[in-house]
């Protein structure tokens, strides 16, 4: 394993709605050598506010990285659908059943943010893997906190309105359009990492032969949730593969050279009916829309998938 050096570390806070591809993402991070993660932030989507901070608690506790970070936890959303059928178990993780954790704070995440931020000016990368809930309310106590952000890293949205939790949006910008909105249009520097770059990546059922040894922590976690996660597909979705959303944004946080971005003009609908949390892009000839968002359009999806597996495996071996 490498050598981890918290000089050269990118410092990130993550943002989670745990869910297994949030899960294997944050289990990724937390023993990557050259991220050193400060704050882990629960919002609801995947599973309740009240279970994702559950999950988020016996995940970091589970799996015991070398540095700690703190844990900001999830409250409740008024503006939240309720939670149609899941992909993810009714735990969120598979039934992955960990032992259940006592908080060790009680601070909201958009307090662990802001503080994080703070202590850490301009150093610090934010990774948003849920709905974009939290940095919205962080933008709402403080709006010149962006002035002391490094980088903003969302999953979310689709290009094309292909979407996934309806017709035209994804899953994260769905559950919370207000706050989507309200995150794409305030004027700051942020990239968003949307499904059809996400989707680029996918793995077929050979990857359960390529995970780490199941007898440590992390790999015992890899394979019960990847598990989950190819029955619940073939099940519910008749495929015979998976993606994982959240992980690939990750990589573009700590590979960013495999992707390519492009600047665009956007907006996200919160009004329509069938339309609610659709990105809206302005492709006129003659654009109207000041550009406001750097899009990763499409990635080299085999490199991408090699620093996948790859993360899995230094989990594995960093809690053997």
């Amino acid at each position: 394993m490498e050598r981890y050096d918290a000089d050269m570390a990118k410092k990130v806070i993550i943002d989670v709605d745990p869910g297994i591809d949030d899960a294997i993402a944050l289990a990724i991070a937390l023993f990557d050598p050259g991220l050193d993660v400060l704050a882990v932030t629960a919002t609801g989507g995947n599973v309740s506010p009240e279970q994702a901070t559950a999950n988020l608690q016996a995940l970091v506790t589970y799996l015991d990285p070398p540095r700690t970070p703190r844990i900001g936890i999830a409250t409740e959303n008024a503006n939240m659908p309720e939670r149609a059928l899941s992909m993810h178990g009714p735990d969120g993780l598979g039934g992955l059943n960990l032992p259940a954790v006592p908080l060790h704070g009680t601070h909201a995440a958009e307090k662990v943010m802001w503080e994080t931020i703070k202590a850490h000016p301009r150093e610090v990368t934010l990774l948003n893997l849920g709905p974009p809930t939290n940095l919205s309310r962080l933008l709402r106590r403080d709006p010149r906190i962006v002035e002391l952000l490094g980088d903003t890293i969302l999953c979310g949205g689709t290009l094309h309105a292909h979407g996934g939790a309806s017709p035209v949006a994804d899953f994260n910008f769905y559950c919370d359009p207000f706050a989507a909105r309200h995150v794409v249009c305030e004027p700051f520097r942020k990239s968003l990492v949307p499904l059809e770059t996400t989707s680029q990546v996918a793995f077929g059922l050979e990857m359960l032969e390529q995970l780490p040894d199941a007898f440590t922590s992390a790999g015992k976690v890899f394979h019960r949730m990847l598990s989950h996660a190819f029955r619940a597909h073939r099940q519910l979705l008749g495929s015979e593969g998976i993606h994982l959303h959240d992980v690939v944004a990750l990589v573009a946080v700590t590979n960013p050279e495999l992707f390519h971005q492009e600047t665009v003009a956007a907006d996200i609908e919160t009004a329509g009916e069938l339309t609610s949390g659709m990105l809206v892009i302005d492709r006129r000839h003659a654009r109207r829309w000041k550009p406001n968002l750097d899009v990763f359009t499409h990635c080299e999806s085999a490199a991408v998938k090699d620093c996948i597996l790859r993360g899995l495996r230094t989990a594995a071996d960093a809690t053997s």
